[in-house]
């Protein structure tokens, strides 16, 4: 009876039973999970978003650090390039004046490669233009060079040419010199040694041909006419020998030294000048030489000379 009394009360009154409100521990976790995993999601790709932007930060730095790198070899190699092909221009601009007329060319280049370097955003495009533009300078040098080494070879050709006809010229024009000073050499003709006996005080002149008698010796000769010595004084010098051989000399009556044209010395007795004109002969030249001691008896000889060469001789005998 007791268990039936309960059972309706128990269904009839529902609400009077304990209540329960924990929700279910499965759920909780789930969304604790997902809240992780979103989490954990965001940090990798933050990390690598992150590691992806240093590398790339590193790549470009990189390439900056290469781009200055080639600009300082680039600009390196422009400055050696100008320098060089400056220097070339300079020296040699005299030896061939068509290199004038390309300095336009070569400077309108340079300008191209100095702008290129001038740029602080050239690119690596750019900075490889600049090469090849300084590697056309470097060809445009060596066309210089290779002009200027055949230019030298061809002035030293001409040079070597000049002074073999400068040689061929002087030595003609010693030949000619030589040729002229022989042919302006004078000739005596007509030469003749007088012995001269004075008397009444050497106011009475008379010729002689005794030793004993002469006071004097007169030469008497003419100079013959000479179209290729020019006008003016001209320096003779006259030898007299002794029949012993012994050449008259006093340093009191002019006697003296010469050269001869082969260079030796000579001694004279009398020197004289005579005026010459060109293409006329100088008739009845007259030298007297006194002589402080006797004449000896036998052959006495003349030698005149002009320019270091004997131009006549003559001999007179006394007894």
């Amino acid at each position: 009876m007791s268990q039936e009394t309960n059972s309706p009360l128990s269904q009839d009154n529902p609400q009077k039973q304990p209540a329960n409100n924990t929700p279910p521990p499965k759920r909780s976790t789930a969304i604790y999970w997902v809240v992780i995993v979103a989490l954990l999601g965001v940090c990798i790709w933050q990390f690598v978003n992150n590691s992806n932007l240093k590398q790339t930060q590193d790549m470009t730095q990189a390439q900056l650090d290469s781009t200055s790198t080639d600009r300082e070899r680039i600009q390196q190699e422009y400055d050696e390039a100008a320098k060089r092909l400056d220097d070339l221009l300079t020296q040699n601009m005299q030896k061939d004046s068509s290199l004038k007329d390309r300095i336009a060319e070569v400077e309108a280049l340079k300008t191209r490669i100095k702008k290129i370097l001038d740029n602080e955003k050239a690119t690596a495009s750019d900075l490889s233009k600049a090469r090849d533009l300084i590697a056309n300078l470097n060809s445009k040098t060596r066309e210089y060079e290779e002009r200027i080494a055949m230019l030298e070879t061809e002035n030293t050709d001409l040079s070597n040419k000049n002074e073999v006809l400068a040689q061929e010229r002087d030595s003609t024009v010693a030949q000619n010199i030589a040729i002229k000073k022989v042919g302006s050499v004078l000739h005596a003709s007509n030469i003749r040694m007088v012995p001269v006996d004075l008397r009444k005080g050497g106011k009475k002149e008379t010729e002689t041909t005794k030793a004993k008698r002469t006071d004097l010796l007169r030469i008497t000769f003419d100079i013959d006419e000479n179209r290729i010595a020019d006008d003016g004084n001209k320096d003779l010098f006259l030898r007299i020998t002794g029949p012993d051989g012994t050449v008259l000399s006093n340093a009191a009556y002019g006697s003296g030294v010469t050269t001869l044209v082969d260079g030796s010395s000579l001694n004279y007795t009398l020197a004289k000048q005579v005026a010459l004109k060109q293409g006329q002969p100088v008739n009845g030249v007259n030298v007297d030489w006194h002589q402080g001691n006797t004449y000896q008896k036998g052959t006495y000889k003349i030698e005149i000379y002009n320019e270091g060469y004997r131009i006549g001789n003559g001999t007179v005998a006394l007894k």
